[in-house]
């Protein structure tokens, strides 16, 4: 007994992931579809460390028709495309890409988070995955959260290039290699040169009619999904900065809450919370970088100490693979919720 399972957008660096991780965790499957662009329609990928070889297939062509879930990282184009295709045709969409986040009839989930968000998704038949930076920092936002009422975050995020696709690390390792060999560095990708430099800019910049004038796009998403996935009343300030690390998003996150929480209490928290790998020992290495956390499914937090700043703060330090928790990780983990709260098997 299992579900038949399409991962659109199966040859990029999220899709491949999914492949990945639907094959370690064991997903019930009974049939398995990689669909991609016409440009990579015929080629052959592996369906993750199962040996099973799977045949792209062309998304313009896909019969939506009898499948049970389909995994979407393909963009916001082809989402907008074929999410609802396949969604009217009963196939229940995970989207990857930011197009259904804000959308009210659409459910955003952080299994560990928000579990019971997911029972609306029968509105569109369509469910959304956050942003990659807000899905690590709402993981272990929520048992402090639980614990003692958040009312504000600051956040600076250091994230990696594999965060803008395949591209993004392909010009890492090309102007990395240019700058030891003296060939030209032109960024093609990014706005500025990635290798041995930092770029705070993700996404485009919002404009003034926004109450988040002057913040980049990727800023503005953590602050609304963390108010969608976690509470409303929650304020948020981002600053978004693209690091020349090949892999693995980090956090430096301040918190002020509404009661007092000490440090003891919140690492007895986060040690005990699902998702969370607690690492913090004050000493040389005591902390996880984001080298240690690539293949992992955790979120890791490390740092956790007071801050002198407000009455009722703590900073920590937070990292987490993107392609994972940030990303194919946590639609799996969707389409594992949505198994056991709503979908059936067949045989």
């Amino acid at each position: 007994m299992a579900y038949r399972v399409v991962v659109v957008g199966a040859t990029g660096n999220v899709g491949r992931e999914m492949l990945n991780i639907l094959g370690e965790r064991q997903f019930p499957v009974s049939e398995v579809a990689a669909v991609a662009s016409p440009r990579s329609t015929g080629d052959i990928i592996d369906f993750g460390d199962t040996g099973q070889e799977l045949k792209v297939r062309n998304i313009e062509h896909f019969d939506w028709a009898g499948w049970d879930i389909a995994l979407f990282a393909a963009g916001s184009g082809p989402a907008k495309i074929y999410a609802p295709m396949a969604a009217a045709a009963g196939c229940t969409v995970i989207d990857n890409s930011s197009l259904f986040r804000m959308d009210p009839d659409v459910p955003l989930i952080v299994p560990e988070v928000n579990p019971h968000a997911i029972d609306a998704y029968r509105k569109r038949n369509i469910i959304a995955n956050p942003n990659c930076s807000t899905a690590q920092m709402v993981v272990a936002l929520k048992p402090l959260h639980d614990a003692a009422t958040i009312r504000r975050v600051v956040v600076s995020t250091y994230q990696s290039v594999s965060g803008a696709g395949k591209q993004g690390m392909d010009e890492l390792f090309e102007q990395s290699r240019a700058v030891f060999v003296g060939d030209p560095k032109e960024p093609r990708k990014f706005t500025k040169q990635i290798a041995f430099n930092v770029i705070p800019h993700i996404d485009s910049f919002m404009g003034p009619d926004s109450d988040y004038d002057g913040y980049t796009k990727e800023e503005w998403k953590m602050a609304v999904e963390t108010n969608k996935i976690l509470d409303p009343n929650i304020l948020v300030s981002a600053t978004c900065v693209r690091v020349p690390v090949f892999v693995g998003h980090s956090e430096a996150v301040s918190v002020e809450f509404e009661e007092p929480l000490s440090v003891a209490k919140a690492m007895s928290l986060l040690r005990e919370a699902p998702g969370i790998m607690l690492v913090d020992k004050r000493e040389d290495g005591g902390y996880v970088t984001p080298v240690e956390c690539v293949g992992d499914y955790a979120t890791f937090v490390s740092r956790v100490r007071r801050d002198p700043t407000v009455p009722n703060g703590l900073t920590f330090w937070c990292v987490s693979d993107n392609l994972r928790k940030g990303a194919a990780l946590n639609a799996v983990q969707i389409a594992e919720l949505l198994g056991r709260r709503h979908l059936k098997k067949a045989a």
